[in-house]
């Protein structure tokens, strides 16, 4: 698959609409609209294209599911290979791309959704590292990390070894941290899909949200007593959604560890399969669903 965007113009308007960014990932506040009506069921007819841009790599085995980003008119979105660009929303003239496989081939499918773009970075996962690249040059940012990455599997109290975690889909800022979900996969003994909040200076972990609860914790009472040790899943792959005026982010979990058989976890296992709504200063659970 080639990855291209086109670009469409609206011809002879007398009057041009302010330029909008397309911030965040299924636009602001998640809702998948934008208030701009200059393009109408009457006049759509009308578009032409303006320009094409092809990212040049394929990948057969790539589900592509990326939301391109714009901000300040430059385009962010993610290639079939996993390089991210750069382009002018205006030209389609690529500005830079970045490689985080270095030139290596991938080597197995996947999927992604896409970037998050926060002040003067771009964030976006590639395996099981989330990365910070500056929005200018498209370079990892040093104080980022390590060298402008963080590792998905650490901070999960298991061996790092053990883990399998990506993340799909981008997170949602606030307060100047990252808010991430995951990609688990659904065998046992699995990764757990706990919800991380990281400083978006720093890459230093804020706080973590335990979808498979710990003793002494909201829920564990649901899951056998020795499930938060080796149980994996309760993931929120799908990605998250941000109330800034209220402080919170929601969440909607996948099932737990094994994905289609169940015989093996007694009880609701929470906070499998629900809404989560959580307090994003702190990830303390509001409630659930």
């Amino acid at each position: 698959m080639i990855f291209k965007l086109w670009a469409f113009l609206l011809t002879a308007l007398p009057l041009l609409q302010a330029q909008a960014d397309w911030p965040v990932n299924g636009g602001p506040n998640n809702i998948r609209y934008t208030s701009l009506s200059q393009i109408t069921p009457a006049n759509v007819s009308k578009l032409r294209q303006a320009w094409t841009y092809s990212s040049n790599d394929s990948f057969k085995d790539s589900e592509m599911q990326s939301n391109p980003i714009v901000v300040d008119g430059v385009l962010y979105a993610t290639t079939p290979s996993l390089k991210v660009i750069a382009v002018d929303a205006r030209t389609g003239r690529e500005i830079w791309r970045f490689d985080p496989a270095g030139g290596a081939a991938p080597q197995r499918r996947f999927r992604h959704r896409g970037v998050v773009v926060y002040q003067d970075r771009v964030f976006f996962t590639h395996r099981n590292f989330l990365w910070a690249l500056n929005k200018k040059t498209g370079q990892p940012i040093p104080g980022f990390g390590k060298e402008g990455h963080i590792d998905l599997r650490e901070g999960l109290d298991r061996p790092v070894e053990s883990i399998s975690i990506s993340a799909s889909s981008p997170g949602v800022i606030f307060e100047d941290s990252i808010i991430l979900g995951s990609t688990v996969p659904e065998t046992l003994p699995g990764s757990p899909g706990h919800i991380r909040s990281y400083d978006t200076h720093t890459g230093k972990m804020r706080w973590i949200f335990h979808t498979i609860p710990r003793p002494g914790e909201f829920g564990y009472e649901t899951w056998s007593k020795e499930s938060y040790k080796i149980s994996g899943g309760a993931n929120a792959w799908a990605g998250l959604s941000i109330d800034p005026k209220l402080g919170m982010v929601f969440a909607a979990t996948g099932s737990a560890s094994f994905d289609f058989y169940g015989a093996n976890r007694v009880g609701d296992n929470l906070f499998a399969d629900c809404i989560l709504a959580l307090d994003a200063r702190t990830g303390k659970r509001v409630w659930h669903f």
